[in-house]
């Protein structure tokens, strides 16, 4: 465990210095400090998103239950990335320092204080801050911890539908809703009164979210069914019926798999 979390810890950081240092120092290159962190906090952004995306595609691949088997990818690439969460809330600071210097040069006015900069980037970048807080000090530790059984996971699964649901989801539909308001016609006639493509665009982008939810629904319908033989058993005088599951939350026949 130490070991990847060092991993990561020297790959995203490192990364993004080595960047850094070439884009200012390469030969022919010589950009300035706020053109390097900017760049370069944009390109371990899109190498961890690539790496995510990878490993996602590794694990739905490699598992035939996706919802119920492991795949020791997952529990390796989340403890790896822990760490990028943590520098990226600085990272981002950076670009959004270095951003707000060359505003306040441009309008002729003095450079504001640290404090106030950090005020102001909490609140412009709050919901992203917030967002890599929790997966620190939220998901980090149910998926590492195999704590599938404990009431902070159900309520977390809980949040995550619920939440899904209302961004990805209802999104699409609350566009059409928004459109007709401004446009100032029913709710129904809005697919008739765009064109074609936008309509096609929608249901490509709206198909994917749909199905991921029924996952996350059927994910969510066998751990509170689960929950519930396993109480049923736990009642039960007779040890031999009992359906207790494992610690980390699975079968055995699921451990077995990956």
């Amino acid at each position: 465990m130490l070991s990847i979390l060092a991993a990561g810890s020297i790959f995203f950081p490192g990364l993004f210095l080595l960047s850094k240092r070439f884009l200012k120092h390469g030969p022919g290159l010589r950009w300035s400090e706020k053109d390097a962190v900017i760049v370069s906090s944009r390109l371990v952004s899109s190498i961890q998103a690539i790496m995510a995306s990878s490993a996602g595609y590794i694990i739905a691949c490699s598992c035939k239950d996706i919802i119920e088997d492991q795949h020791w990818l997952t529990s390796s690439y989340i403890l790896f990335a822990v760490p990028y969460f943590i520098y990226d809330i600085y990272a981002m600071f950076l670009c959004y320092w270095y951003k707000l210097q060359v505003k306040d040069h441009e309008e002729d006015s003095e450079a504001k204080p640290m404090r106030s900069a950090i005020s102001g980037y909490l609140r412009r970048e709050f919901l992203m801050v917030l967002h890599h807080v929790v997966m620190v000090t939220v998901c980090f530790p149910v998926s590492v911890y195999k704590q599938q059984h404990t009431l902070l996971h159900k309520v977390n699964g809980a949040l995550m539908l619920v939440t899904f649901f209302i961004c990805r989801v209802l999104l699409f539909p609350y566009l059409y809703y928004a459109y007709g308001r401004y446009a100032s016609i029913p709710f129904y006639m809005v697919p008739l009164s765009v064109p074609w493509q936008y309509n096609a665009g929608a249901a490509l982008l709206m198909a994917p979210q749909v199905y991921w939810f029924s996952l996350i629904c059927r994910g969510a319908f066998r751990l509170f069914t689960r929950a519930s033989r396993h109480k049923a058993a736990n009642s039960s005088k007779d040890p031999k019926t009992s359906l207790q599951p494992p610690a980390n939350g699975y079968s055995p026949r699921e451990t077995d798999s990956h």
